[in-house]
């Protein structure tokens, strides 16, 4: 288990509004897919774009930044260079991605103004993040898995703004290969890499875990590496090869992350199906079965494969792996500030006494209900099974947004 400490943690109201704000984004995401025809879904649609990053900007990021926040000084056992600066960060992410949602949605001429507003806002928790790092004397594995995935996420933003730029008609530059290169540079070399680092820290603790081998995580992470890097060259240089040797190995990458996460998970001590426990093995089921769709593309070249593919990835890997651990992380940060110092003077409450138990089965049951029903209307182009799963994730978002509100302002 990584050792942790809680005294370089920052304030919760620090952290708070990125977990709120998330929580929002992920409900108008679900209330975006009734917009959505099945039968005309393509990564090329202006709509298509426009939910992606309102979901992977407004939710995923959102969240990866706060949790971020507060795990980073607490896990490097270093104050941050300068906390002060998330303060920004939010308001800044916020107001980018509604101008770029807006701008691939009715105009244009607002995806430069939204790319650079998105690009300051990552330029400063990026540059924050470095110079925290390089408090530390000596790098862990951990450590080096942030400072791996915030480089691939410097390039990633630069990547997306020259886009952003080109398709507004600011710059002309050819969008397919930056594409490609921006694509794996977020999604495989930030995003994937950080859940890897941080998800060995975190699932450890909430399920006491202890004593595995870290060299899965060194193999995967050199791999996932690996695989942005051949895709970016690919698609700069136009050499096909690299880009399927780079889809191969972030394939084999996450599959060795999830071996490593099922070692963890089977020698727990801990064997209740808590909402996060059934959170994390359908977020990993999902992420096994987005990969043997993706092979069904390469095989047949069908987009909808694709789409399902992806669309796995995101709601269901993505999603449910950050909700399973917002049930852990929020009563944690609460009970630490609101009833650590009450210890030994009166009764607290239990941090499982701080989950809303139905709401959060709830919550679990309609977007799992929801993520399987889409996942058919993309692969069978059905538009009774797209409403009825966007029917289900919108009760589901809805119950989570109730449920990160409760948790925050719980009172014993």
């Amino acid at each position: 288990m990584v050792k942790i400490s809680q005294d370089f943690a920052p304030p919760f109201k620090l952290i708070a509004p990125f977990f709120l704000i998330g929580s929002l984004f992920y409900f108008f995401a679900s209330v975006y897919l009734f917009s959505f025809d099945a039968a005309n879904l393509s990564f090329v649609n202006p709509d298509m774009i426009a939910f992606t990053h309102l979901f992977l900007l407004g939710f995923v990021m959102m969240v990866i930044f706060g949790a971020m926040a507060q795990l980073v000084p607490v896990v490097l056992e270093v104050g941050h260079f300068g906390v002060e600066l998330f303060y920004a960060i939010w308001p800044l992410l916020l107001t980018g991605t509604l101008l770029m949602v807006l701008g691939f949605l009715y105009f244009p001429a607002l995806l430069p103004y939204g790319g650079v507003t998105v690009l300051i806002s990552m330029l400063i928790f990026v540059g924050e993040i470095f110079l925290t790092i390089f408090k530390v004397k000596k790098l862990t594995l951990v450590m080096s898995s942030l400072l791996i995935s915030n480089t691939f996420l410097f390039f990633g933003i630069i990547f997306g703004l020259l886009m952003a730029l080109s398709y507004a008609g600011t710059i002309s530059l050819d969008i397919a290969s930056l594409l490609k290169a921006h694509v794996y540079a977020v999604l495989g070399g930030y995003i994937a890499i950080t859940i890897m680092g941080l998800s060995i820290v975190l699932v450890p603790m909430f399920t006491l875990s202890h004593s595995f081998s870290l060299k899965p995580l060194k193999i995967s992470l050199i791999m996932m590496s690996a695989a942005v890097v051949s895709v970016v060259i690919s698609s700069f240089f136009k050499i096909d090869i690299l880009a399927y040797i780079g889809y191969a190995l972030a394939a084999v990458s996450m599959v060795v992350y999830f071996y490593l996460i099922y070692i963890i998970y089977s020698t727990r001590p801990r064997k209740e199906n808590d909402i996060y426990a059934v959170s994390l093995m359908f977020s990993y089921i999902s992420m096994l079965v987005s990969i043997v769709i993706v092979v069904f593309y390469f095989l047949t070249q069908k987009e909808e494969f694709l789409l399902a593919s992806m669309w796995l990835l995101f709601f269901g890997f993505f999603a449910f792996l950050i909700t399973g651990h917002i049930y852990k992380i929020i009563p944690f940060l609460v009970w630490f500030e609101k009833f650590s110092p009450l210890v030994g003077k009166q009764k607290v409450p239990m941090l499982a006494d701080m989950v809303p138990y139905k709401s959060s089965q709830a919550q679990f049951v309609f977007c799992a209900v929801g993520v399987v029903l889409i996942t058919i209307a993309i692969l069978t182009k059905g538009d009774a099974f797209l409403h009825a799963g966007a029917s289900f994730l919108f009760i589901g978002t809805l119950a989570f947004i109730r449920n990160v509100f409760y948790m925050i302002n719980f009172k014993a």
